[in-house]
């Protein structure tokens, strides 16, 4: 079982919380464990604003309870409506994501007894306050996650996992249920490493030098994750169409193995080189060999519709989408290519890598 970073500072928010109202004799102390449960967040950025976020959800949720509970009393059906309201005004307000802890504050201050009502209130919504305030502490406390290593390493992984599958798949060497799994599972991670984009998005840096350098590394992440969609949209069409493809003449088979071949080593290279570890293009004499040729690969996909005979007409009409897709591919690749070398230009050492 793996700890993660969040999971620790959560459990570290809780002991902070709860020692520090135990401290101070607060009455009810686990709601400030509570509060502060709902308040870690996995970055700075973040924590700063849930606790912007959270306080003003707070103060709605207590002055509403305060209201309607020296108003009307605090009857279940009095407590639910006032739950309704909070919710409401929160949704109205965008701040949705606070309305767990803001229920809480309104449950807790409703069932306080009538006598010193108001004493009881601040208190309840001191103590929740607390929790807020522990997790922020505990959130500054902590060296904020390496988010860009992170991501660079997610990308890397999943890139590698779609060669993998590239690579077999064209030389009819995969095994047709574990693929389709895989692909699945590529889809999530996929999404996951555009959760983990933003969370290096949210990054903030303080000096000028690091904030241009930031954009323009944004930019390229951006391309990174898509190009290794495209890739993968190019392996799901592979997928999919591998009968068809295999009723293709074998001179036509050998040149997608070939240029696919070509495209992979490429995007190989580019995420080298991004990251330092790579010297970029191949020597002159090499680069005619090694480049993709789009215009080969259209026009000989063209040139075999006459190679066919009739009732394989529609394997040749299928594999449109995987022409096209490949090709999709290729022009993302070229532009991550030009967004790497320029980045290359303006912020890093050509001997210089990137990461450790």
């Amino acid at each position: 079982m793996k700890l993660g970073a969040r999971i620790l500072k959560t459990g570290i928010a809780i002991t902070l919380a709860l020692f520090i109202a135990h401290a101070l004799e607060l009455p009810s102390p686990v709601f400030a464990g509570i509060a502060a449960i709902f308040a870690i967040q996995p970055s700075i950025y973040r924590s700063y604003l849930s606790v912007v976020e959270q306080l003003q959800a707070n103060i709605i949720g207590a002055f509403f309870a305060i209201c309607f509970a020296l108003l009307f009393g605090n009857d279940p059906f009095i407590i639910g409506l006032t739950a309704v309201i909070v919710i409401s005004i929160n949704l109205k307000l965008k701040i949705e994501n606070t309305i767990p802890v803001a229920l809480v504050t309104v449950i807790a201050i409703m069932q306080g007894p009538e006598e010193q009502f108001l004493q009881f209130a601040l208190i309840r919504f001191s103590t929740i306050l607390l929790g807020v305030l522990s997790a922020l502490v505990v959130n500054l406390a902590f060296l904020p996650p390496k988010h860009e290593n992170k991501l660079y390493q997610k990308i890397l992984d999943q890139t590698e996992e779609i060669f993998k599958w590239i690579r077999l798949n064209i030389r009819h060497a995969s095994d047709h249920q574990a693929l389709k799994a895989d692909i699945e599972k590529s889809k999530e991670t996929l999404l996951k490493i555009e959760q983990l984009y933003l969370l290096y998005k949210e990054e903030r840096n303080y000096f000028k030098k690091q904030t241009l350098e930031k954009s323009r590394k944004l930019v390229i992440y951006r391309q990174m994750i898509a190009t290794s969609t495209r890739a993968l949209e190019t392996l799901k069409l592979l997928h999919r169409l591998e009968n068809e493809l295999h009723h293709m003449p074998i001179s036509f088979q050998q040149l997608i193995i070939v240029e696919l071949d070509d495209l992979i080593h490429l995007h190989e290279q580019l995420m080298l080189k991004f990251i330092g570890k790579s010297k970029g293009q191949p020597p002159e004499e090499l680069q005619s060999h090694l480049g993709y040729d789009r215009k080969q690969v259209i026009e000989s996909f063209l040139q075999n519709q006459d190679k066919l005979e009739s009732k394989d007409d529609r394997d040749w009409y299928q594999l449109f989408p995987l022409v096209s897709a490949i090709t999709d591919y290729s022009f993302q690749l070229e532009h991550l290519e030009t967004l790497v070398d320029s980045f290359q230009n303006y912020h890093q050492d050509e001997h210089e890598p990137l990461f450790d």
